[in-house]
């Protein structure tokens, strides 16, 4: 039985615009098996590459959001802020350094670091959630110390039988511990937690953290099913380009050693995968430029990035 037979005489202009609301339903449905399984769920999200400099993606992304919460999902979101702090750097004429990609931290540094993520970046995306309907709220990890951390130890190899070599990045931190029951207060309350990272170490000093890194310790410790990771590239890709659809940890592992993954992929993968063996039910390397990203990796069944799950049996 076609459409017609269904609805009668109808042009062709009338026809094709049946089809397209019709293909719109079928979209829908195909979400409904992912909202029911991710109702009241908790997802991870980190926020960062060209998604927070992109006007038409920061407003898809806040959509994004604001619809999970709609829905019954409960998003948290950790985001970066690189580009931003270099460039207030920059205009003070303070030059960034890096090692290992991460920014060497100097007390100066740390200050206009927290000022930018806490004061700026933070409150710009709190407003955008909360402009399409959201109910946001912005925390940094010195909030009710709400990320404990502890000063991040560098080790560099050196040739031959040197012992490694011990880099000082400054203010740069680790997660040590994080307080959960902040962030499912705040949830409970459909609040949506966007948080800064920025850590407190234990006599109060304040610590640079990789966002990356905190969303990854963030997710198990919220029990969270889903570790999603913006960034500016496909997901992970084999040998030859291609994009990886999905990995298991002893692949992923397998891809580290052969070298396959370089530069900034290496942390990003390490950090799913931590996250998986921590509990996380799957993490996700996602590209970030792509429009409601979040939306087509979650409930499509195909996805359009890199999913990592536990290693088989």
């Amino acid at each position: 039985m076609t459409l017609t037979d269904l609805l009668g005489p109808m042009s062709c202009a009338q026809l094709g615009d049946m089809e397209k609301l019709i293909e719109k339903a079928s979209v829908l449905i195909e979400a409904l098996p992912y909202i029911r399984q991710f109702y009241q769920k908790t997802i991870v999200i980190k926020y960062g590459g060209h998604a927070m400099v992109d006007d038409r993606l920061k407003h898809s992304f806040a959509k994004d959001i604001v619809l999970l919460k709609y829905i019954g999902i409960n998003p948290v979101v950790v985001h970066g802020g690189g580009p931003q702090i270099g460039e207030t750097l920059s205009r003070i004429g303070k030059k960034s350094d890096f090692c290992e990609g991460m920014r060497i931290t100097d007390r100066e540094t740390m200050d206009v670091v927290e000022m930018v993520l806490v004061g700026k970046v933070n409150k710009e995306i709190v407003a955008l959630i909360n402009q399409h309907g959201g109910q946001a709220v912005g925390l940094s990890g010195k909030d009710g110390r709400l990320i404990e951390a502890r000063k991040l130890r560098l080790y560099r190899e050196q040739e031959g039988n040197q012992p490694p070599e011990l880099i000082d990045l400054g203010m740069v931190g680790e997660v040590q511990a994080i307080q959960a029951e902040i962030i499912q207060t705040l949830e409970a309350s459909r609040f949506i937690p966007v948080i800064a990272p920025v850590g407190v170490g234990k006599q109060g000093e304040t610590y640079n953290m990789n966002a990356d890194l905190v969303a990854g310790k963030l997710a198990p410790a919220l029990k969270a099913t889903k570790l999603i990771l913006l960034t500016d590239v496909p997901g992970v890709l084999d040998g030859d380009g291609n994009l990886i659809s999905s990995l298991d940890i002893s692949q992923a592992h397998e891809l580290v050693r052969q070298q396959t993954l370089r530069g900034g992929m290496i942390p990003k993968v390490q950090y799913a995968i931590d996250a998986v063996n921590a509990g996380v039910d799957k993490a996700h390397i996602v590209d970030g430029r792509v429009k409601h990203a979040i939306l087509l990796e979650i409930f499509m069944d195909s996805g359009i990035g890199t999913e990592i799950v536990g290693s088989k049996q």
